[in-house]
């Protein structure tokens, strides 16, 4: 048995709706199963489907009472140490969705560049925003980070 992939990313909302509305509207997500649990004291949640339907973020209400990893931040641009950094979505056109996220609340933080990895050099487009929520969501253009599927010199 081996992991078959990545299921979803959870989120607690600071504002559900704006939240919801930021990854429905903005990045095309659209809402699947939606919950309530009271003993998590779980207002509103869903599973937001990407429109590959191969990613899912699972959304929760602000009051949700929800395990999360790491240590808290002193400000939403604080460093976390042993929390998850960002996510990541692979899109058509890094500049497009950037200034689209941009239009819709989100922060600047990486505009939208070439960045060269490693050696030997991979040649990646990405950018980089702070979601209205306070995600870390980065925008990449596809690219093959498989070295064994690079030709062999």
């Amino acid at each position: 048995m081996s992991v078959k992939g990545l299921a979803h990313v959870a989120i607690q909302a600071r504002n559900y709706e704006d939240t919801l509305s930021f990854y429905t509207n903005v990045l095309g997500f659209k809402v699947g199963h939606s919950w309530s649990l009271p003993a998590f004291q779980i207002t509103e949640a869903c599973m937001l489907i990407s429109p590959d339907q191969r990613t899912c973020i699972e959304l929760f209400d602000p009051g949700a009472v929800i395990a999360a990893e790491g240590e808290r931040a002193d400000s939403p641009e604080a460093v976390k140490h042993g929390a998850l950094l960002h996510f990541a979505f692979y899109v058509d056109d890094v500049d497009e969705i950037y200034e689209r996220a941009l239009a819709h609340g989100a922060k600047p933080y990486v505009q939208p560049d070439w960045i060269s990895l490693g050696e030997p050099s991979l040649q990646v487009r990405n950018a980089v925003v702070h979601s209205p929520n306070g995600e870390v969501i980065e925008f990449l253009e596809e690219v093959d980070f498989d070295r064994s599927s690079a030709p062999s010199i």
